[in-house]
Formats: C-alpha cells, structure tokens, sequence
C-alpha cells in the first residue's frame, strides 16, 4: 500500500493505532448495531494495513451482534487482537 515509502507506512501505522484505540473505547455501552458498525469501520481499516487478526476479530463481532450472539466475547476477542497489533505498531514506530 505504501510502495515502499517508510515515512507513508508510519503515517498510516499511526493513524491506524488512533482509529483502532478510538474505535475500541467507543464500542463500550453502545447498543449492538452500532458496535457492529465500529467493527466494520476497523475490519476495513485493518485489512488496509494487513492486521488479519484484528480484520478477522472484528468479522466475528459484527456476527455476533445479531440477537443470538455472544457480543461481550467478541468485542474481548477484538480488544485483545487490537492491543496486539498496536504494541506491534508501537514497536516497529520505534524501530524496534
């Protein structure tokens, strides 16, 4: 996506650890149709910097805020795969 521009790649790393945060906190005591969707903002932004665990997370969230699923797991699922991913953010930003 970046065509091997460094500066692009961190510019869209960092606007990606944003939006995920954001989307995350937003998601807490909202109804299920608009938690699903957030999750479908960050399946989409996710797939744009190649994060399948958080894409494939947020998939399985917005099924699960049909009546019959089990929303609260899914939204830990995607919690725990979005932390993941921005620590790996933080840590390739910091050249590590």
């Amino acid at each position: 996506m970046t065509l091997g521009d460094r500066e692009l790649e961190r510019e869209e790393l960092a606007l990606f650890d944003r939006q995920a945060g954001m989307l995350i906190d937003r998601m807490a005591g909202i109804e299920p149709a608009a938690v699903a969707a957030l999750a479908h903002t960050l399946k989409g932004s996710a797939r744009g910097i190649g994060a399948w665990g958080v894409a494939f997370a947020a998939e399985a969230v917005e099924a699960a805020a049909k009546p019959t699923g089990d929303l609260g797991t899914a939204v830990s699922a995607l919690s725990r795969a979005v932390a993941k991913t921005r620590e790996t953010i933080t840590d390739r930003l910091a050249g590590r």
